[in-house]
């Protein structure tokens, strides 16, 4: 039996696995940069707007069910083009607020492209579905040369994640049409979920102003850098230096 045959499979199984390699690496990429802003927030302003982070690479399966029903040909390349969701970042956040402030960090990063913006805060999907969505590009340092990949991010806060997962839930593999009376029960449950959010948003407004008018002496805690749970006091003529340029 000919060898060619087996050489073309061990090809085409390498650059499948090159292929999906570069989306974990992708999310790798971005999820180092969320847990580094994360970080600097808590640092430098003592508090953090993100909960949590969760991310997916597509299986193989899901690829070739998207690419058999849009009727795109096997291609690596041709995939890499028309599908942009194979590479998934969920961020979940406190508050509304957080969304868009978490929006323009990431659009502020240099190596970052955002290639494309939704905002289904501000015009929420028939279903009641909630969150922002931005396609980036993210370049990736492959062995053979750089890649820019595209990865799908999802930002929303607690409840519209809450509301987004229990939908999933309820009509996952369910391909028949939803009663309209369901559709509407859900839109309530989603404006119900989203009043909370406002009501939150405008408690942490309030909280944080009286924090602020409530401050009262800082000036230990000034002169204290706090950093991975360890406190250092800063250097007298660090100190010293900082009085002389005011």
């Amino acid at each position: 039996m000919s060898n060619y045959p087996i050489e073309q499979f061990k090809k085409l199984k390498t650059e499948v696995t090159r292929f999906m390699m570069m989306y974990q690496f992708a999310l790798n990429e971005l999820e180092t940069k969320i847990e580094i802003v994360k970080e600097e927030f808590q640092f430098l302003h003592d508090y953090n707007p993100i909960e949590h982070t969760k991310s997916r690479v597509k299986s193989l399966e899901s690829i070739m069910n998207k690419i058999s029903r849009k009727g795109i040909t096997f291609s690596l390349e041709d995939i890499k083009r028309e599908i942009k969701d194979i590479a998934g970042l969920r961020i979940t956040c406190s508050f509304i607020s957080d969304i868009y402030q978490i929006r323009d960090m990431l659009q502020n990063q240099f190596d970052l492209h955002i290639l494309e913006v939704k905002d289904y805060i501000e015009q929420p999907k028939p279903n009641g579905y909630r969150s922002l969505h931005l396609l980036a590009e993210v370049p990736v340092n492959m062995s053979d040369g750089r890649e820019s990949v595209c990865v799908e991010i999802q930002i929303r806060t607690i409840a519209m994640d809450f509301w987004a997962s229990l939908e999933h839930k309820i009509f996952y593999k369910y391909n028949q049409s939803v009663p309209a009376r369901l559709i509407q029960e859900l839109k309530e449950a989603s404006d119900s979920a989203n009043r909370l959010d406002q009501q939150m948003e405008r408690l942490h407004r309030e909280i944080s102003v009286i924090k602020e008018s409530q401050g009262g002496d800082d000036s230990e805690e000034l002169t204290r850098l706090l950093m991975n749970n360890k406190a250092f006091q800063l250097p007298t003529a660090l100190l010293e230096l900082g009085r002389e340029t005011e």
